[in-house]
C-alpha cells in the first residue's frame, strides 16, 4: 500500500454586485481563485482565508461561510506526488480596488460562465453548447438515453424548465464532456481558469443563487441605503433572470425586509425615487427562514 500525503489549501469566493454585474474577486490575472495553504501558524481556518485574501487581494471581508471541502482523487494541483484538499469560503463583499500582491482583481461571473445569464433572454452561446452536449450523449450507446436525460434537466431542454441554480451540473457536464479547457479541450464556452477552480467558482454561485431565495444575505452586497429598483437588479444580476416590477416589490414589501429612510435621489435619471435600508431589526423579530426575497420570475 502506498502512503502519501495531503495539502489543505484553503480557497475564497468573493462575491459582489456593482453597476448591476455580478462580479468575483480573483488573482493571477482573472485566472486563479484567491488561496494558500492552510499553516501551523493560522489559529482557525477561517483567520488562515482571511490572512490569504488580505496578503493577495488587500480586500477587506465581511459576511463569511464555509462552502465546499473539495478532495476528490483526481483533482488538478501542483502538489507532485500529493493530494489537495481544498476548503472553500464563500463571501460576500462590496467590491473595492484591491492593491494586494496576488495580481488582483474583479471579473464578472458571465465571463466565466456565459450560458447563465439569462436576464437578455436565453444566452446565444447555447446553440453550440446544446448540440454538442447531444452528440456526446449518443456516443456511449449504454448510456446514451441516461446521458439525453442528464443534459436536459441540467440545460432546460425539452419538457424540462431551465433551473438557474443547477450552475454545477451545468459545468461538472461540460467538463464531462470535455468540452471546456479544463477538461483537456483547446477552446470552449467561457474563460477557463487554473485547476478547477472554476468548479469552485460555480459552487460558490450555486450556493448564493439558492441562498437568497430563503436568507436575506443579498443586503450584504448592497449599499446601506438604496431603491427598490437597484434591489431588484441586484437579485437579478445574481439569479441571471428577469423579474416581474410590480410582484417584486409586493413581495418585498409583505416580508417586511426594508424601511424608507426619508431620503430620495435622482440618480435613477427619471423622478426623484424613494431609498430604502435593510430592516437589522428583522433579524430579532422572526426566524431568519422566514425573511427571504422573491424569485418570482417574469
Amino acid at each position: 500500500m502506498t502512503i502519501g500525503f495531503a495539502h489543505a489549501e484553503l480557497i475564497a469566493v468573493l462575491a459582489a454586485v456593482t453597476g448591476g454585474e455580478p462580479r468575483v474577486m480573483t488573482i493571477r490575472s482573472g485566472v486563479a481563485l484567491p488561496s494558500g495553504s492552510f499553516e501551523m501558524g493560522h489559529r482557525t481556518l477561517q483567520s488562515g482565508l482571511r490572512e490569504w485574501v488580505q496578503e493577495q487581494t488587500a480586500h477587506p471581508l465581511g459576511y463569511l461561510e464555509q462552502l465546499y471541502t473539495f478532495a476528490d482523487r483526481d483533482r488538478n494541483n501542483e502538489i507532485l506526488g500529493g493530494r489537495t484538499i481544498s476548503i472553500s469560503y464563500l463571501g460576500l463583499v462590496r467590491e473595492q480596488a484591491a492593491p494586494g500582491g496576488g495580481r488582483p482583481g474583479w471579473h464578472g461571473w458571465y465571463e466565466y460562465f456565459p450560458w447563465e445569464d439569462w436576464r437578455l433572454g436565453k444566452p446565444a452561446i447555447l446553440r453550440g453548447i446544446e448540440p454538442s452536449l447531444m452528440e456526446w450523449a449518443g456516443r456511449d450507446l449504454d448510456r446514451r438515453e441516461e446521458r439525453a436525460r442528464r443534459v436536459a434537466f441540467a440545460f432546460g431542454l425539452g419538457n424540462a424548465a431551465w433551473n438557474e441554480d443547477l450552475v454545477l451540473q451545468r459545468y461538472e457536464l461540460l467538463y464531462e464532456a470535455g468540452l471546456v479547457p479544463e477538461a483537456g479541450s483547446e477552446s470552449g464556452p467561457g474563460r477557463s481558469m487554473f485547476a478547477d477552480h472554476r468548479r469552485i467558482l460555480a459552487t460558490g454561485i450555486a450556493r448564493l443563487r439558492a441562498k437568497i431565495k430563503y436568507r436575506p444575505v443579498v443586503f450584504e452586497l448592497m449599499p446601506e441605503s438604496f431603491t427598490l429598483l437597484q434591489l431588484q437588479r441586484t437579485v437579478e444580476a445574481l439569479a441571471g433572470l428577469t423579474l416581474h416590477k410590480q410582484n417584486f416589490r409586493r413581495l418585498v414589501e409583505q416580508q417586511e425586509l426594508v424601511e424608507e429612510t426619508g431620503d430620495t435621489t435622482s440618480e435613477t435619471g427619471g423622478r426623484p425615487a424613494k431609498l430604502f435600508r435593510y430592516r437589522h431589526a428583522i433579524l430579532e423579530e422572526r426566524s431568519l427562514a422566514g425573511s427571504k426575497l422573491p424569485l418570482s420570475r417574469n
